[in-house]
């Protein structure tokens, strides 16, 4: 099998030759494994994209994960200066803010005058809430705009690298997200409790603009899109207020996706094994993450006794208390026994981290999983699939 047919059939549920590897990689940890021209991988699309195919040549993932798209070749208009600092880090100066770049994480953005605050219980849904969304919330203060002119024109370039050799997945953002962003954690979730209708109002607004970015992305040659709904977890919200808040907006999306042929799976950090059930009713085709303790309180044995046979599972290695602190005999022990897991309890299982590889991994931890998959990774007839 090629890499992509290997995904698509752990994405479709169905046996595959081998496991198949694909992790997500956190900025931090593409800089340090490229040392690229920092400002150049945030901000060029070509940069970024040959920096996604070396780094899945270099670790043999069957997989990309696009999750920057939409790059603007004006970023330098209104640049005033650009200062190295020595070893990577690079600070820009604009009339509204700093940014520094660097090798280790996300860049940071520090604006001269601070966002001002919406507030929720009096915004204006229309007026207020824009209806096409121009930027993706990467975090605190750091956003990527989006170049309405070329907002895909990544995955075409890609897809002229890479062709059909591997599986191209796409990145959009929850609704959920926008919202928390735009109105700030705490009012945003106290807004849940005191406005429920008008929190309602404006999510339906942002699914909507996340819909639009979705139908786009889907006319790409992208296999899957990745939902990425970080604050959706135990840690945040209830499995009520998910069902509540989450799930009808999340399914809308879907739904979208699935009818234009494409697979999508949400990615949701940290603790979600009180809501497997309700993730699975948004007809998603699969479930990210999954962390396990001490990071999420997922067993990947329940998880697949309880959504497995319905939903492919792409997880779950610990990158923090596995890859980076676990001894080398830890490490490789807990990626044997999920291994064991997927393929003995799964229809559809792909080997990735729990959430992104972490910045400080060292690449000979990431070079192991793909030996490990090709050690104790490979279907037979004997192995046992329920």
């Amino acid at each position: 099998m090629t890499s992509k047919e290997r995904i698509l059939a752990a994405m479709n549920l169905q046996r595959p030759d081998r496991v198949p590897l694909m992790c997500q990689f956190s900025i931090g940890c593409m800089m340090e494994q490229l040392h690229p021209d920092p400002v150049a991988f945030w901000y060029d699309q070509q940069t970024f994209a040959d920096g996604l195919i070396e780094l899945r040549e270099r670790f043999r993932f069957d997989g990309i994960l696009v999750s920057l798209h939409g790059h603007s070749d004006d970023w330098k208009r209104d640049l005033l200066s650009r200062e190295e600092l020595g070893e990577g880090s690079v600070r820009l100066e604009y009339p509204d803010r700093t940014e520094l770049h660097c090798w280790q994480d996300l860049p940071v953005v520090t604006f001269r005058s601070p966002r001002k605050s919406l507030d929720l219980e009096s915004v204006d849904v229309e007026r207020d809430i824009p209806g096409q969304l121009d930027y993706i919330p990467v975090s605190h203060n750091l956003y990527f705009r989006l170049d309405p002119e070329n907002l895909y024109g990544i995955f075409d370039y890609l897809y002229s690298r890479v062709g059909d050799s591997c599986s191209i997945h796409g990145e959009i953002t929850s609704p959920l997200d926008y919202y928390l962003d735009l109105f700030g954690y705490e009012q945003g979730l106290m807004g849940l409790i005191m406005y429920p209708a008008k929190a309602a109002q404006i999510l339906q607004r942002f699914t909507d603009g996340v819909k639009r970015i979705a139908r786009g992305m889907c006319r790409m040659p992208v296999d899957a899109i990745k939902i990425s709904s970080p604050f959706a977890g135990r840690g945040f919200i209830s499995s009520e207020f998910y069902e509540q808040f989450v799930l009808p907006y999340e399914s809308q999306i879907i739904r979208e996706i699935r009818q234009a042929g494409k697979f999508v799976y949400i990615h949701t950090c940290g603790s979600i094994g009180d809501r497997l059930e309700l993730m699975q009713r948004s007809g998603a085709s699969g479930l990210e993450c999954l962390d396990p303790v001490p990071v999420g309180d997922v067993d990947l044995e329940d998880a697949f006794r309880r959504i497995g046979r319905e939903m492919f599972i792409k997880g779950n290695i610990d990158s923090i208390n596995t890859l980076l602190m676990a001894d080398d005999a830890k490490a490789e022990e807990d990626v044997r026994r999920i291994i064991r897991t997927g393929m003995t309890l799964g229809r559809g299982f792909i080997l990735s981290t729990a959430c992104s590889i972490a910045p400080l991994v060292p690449r000979r931890r990431i070079e192991m999983l793909h030996e490990l998959v090709m050690r104790c990774g490979q279907y037979g007839d004997e192995t046992e699939q329920r």
